[in-house]
């Protein structure tokens, strides 16, 4: 999802520059893909967080049922 939404800023910011439009609306595009990076980066290193919890969970429970 996030994915997607990054793919058509970065189009839109592409045909932005490509066109010559107006230096602000290249600028603001710029800046909400910058945005969506960062969120689609919080994300993946949250659910990557979260598994690595989850694995040391099943770790410690295994050991303790040896």
């Amino acid at each position: 999802m996030l994915n997607d939404e990054i793919c058509k800023l970065r189009e839109k910011l592409n045909d932005s520059i490509l066109n010559g439009q107006d230096y602000a609306i290249t600028y603001k595009l710029s800046v909400e893909l910058d945005q969506l990076i960062a969120e689609y980066y919080r994300t993946e290193m949250n659910l990557s967080s979260k598994k690595k919890v989850k694995e040391e969970i099943k770790r410690k429970v295994k050991s303790k049922n040896r």
